[in-house]
């Protein structure tokens, strides 16, 4: 983790993180928080996370570079499990809470967002339903990017049109979990309220009356003249 100093404040943090096990690999890039760049390692190739209104960079090497790390990680585990005698893994179940990312209209596109918060270790797993269907075209799946207390945290999105009557659920599944966790979200549909057309109605009704008793007064006064 590089920090950089200005008058003697923390302007950016920028972090690398490199991890193994026996089964599986990590290797990412990060800045203030947000990953950069991440190694996939079953399609073979480095992928840029950034959103598609932000700057693009390139990082020539990146990728060959993140598989030798994984040689060296998986040597430094081996001898580190030898040396500690494989200490017990320390297990914190995950949080998780379901929102759109952008505010709602009824057959409007939209991203919903799953986030997954405070459990180790990775990796966990997310599944995405709507009605009760199982969704899995245009799910995407953040890689895991560590809390200030070592836990870690994670994205998942869905690409979705609201509907009136949709219901979604995102499920996620750990080792620390007895039984999966899902939260559910449904749109809000806002019915239009009829208190001020009843106001308008009441109002504009009294002030007829208004009128026609004072033109019956007026009609009685000339009259009596």
């Amino acid at each position: 983790c590089w920090q950089v100093y200005a008058e003697h404040k923390v302007l950016h943090i920028d972090l690398a993180i490199t991890g193994c096990s026996d089964s599986d690999g990590l290797d990412m890039y990060g800045l203030d928080g947000e990953e950069m760049w991440y190694a996939d390692f079953n399609k073979q190739e480095g992928v840029v996370a950034l959103p598609p209104f932000a700057d693009p960079f390139t990082y020539h090497g990146a990728y060959e570079q993140a598989v030798g790390n994984q040689g060296i990680c998986k040597g430094n585990l081996a001898k580190c499990i030898k040396a500690y005698k494989n200490p017990e893994e320390k297990i914190d179940p995950p949080h998780s809470s379901i929102y759109p990312r952008d505010d709602v209209d009824l057959g409007v596109e939209n991203t919903l967002i799953c986030h997954v918060s405070g459990f180790h270790p990775a990796p966990v797993r997310v599944r995405w339903a709507r009605n009760n269907q199982n969704l899995t075209e245009g799910v995407r799946l953040s890689t895991p990017y560590p809390n200030a207390d070592f836990t870690l945290n994670q994205f998942s999105s869905l690409p979705f049109t609201p509907e009136e009557g949709d219901i979604y659920g995102c499920t996620v599944e750990h080792k620390g979990l007895a039984e999966p966790l899902t939260r559910i979200w449904e749109p809000e549909v806002i019915q239009p309220s009829v208190g001020p057309a009843v106001f308008c109605g009441v109002g504009l009704t009294l002030g007829l009356l208004g009128v026609a008793a004072g033109t019956f007064f007026l009609i009685k006064g000339n009259q009596c003249n």
